[in-house]
């Protein structure tokens, strides 16, 4: 079955580690605003609560709450 940008997304963030804006444009192909838009839209309709959190190199890392 193909696998669409959206459950990459979800894949990522689902890690331990989290995902920053970076490595999901890098994975996804797409633009800082249309990640964040599926990530407000898209994810928050099928349910899920972001959470992101401000690392020590200055990158903001998201997860899944």
């Amino acid at each position: 079955p193909k696998v669409t940008k959206l459950q990459v997304i979800i894949d990522l963030l689902k890690r331990d580690e989290g995902a920053t804006i970076k490595e999901m444009m890098e994975k996804t192909g797409w633009q800082r605003h249309s990640l964040h838009g599926a990530m407000a839209g898209g994810l928050k309709k099928k349910g899920y609560k972001i959470a992101s959190t401000k690392e020590n190199g200055g990158d903001t890392v998201y997860r899944i709450a």
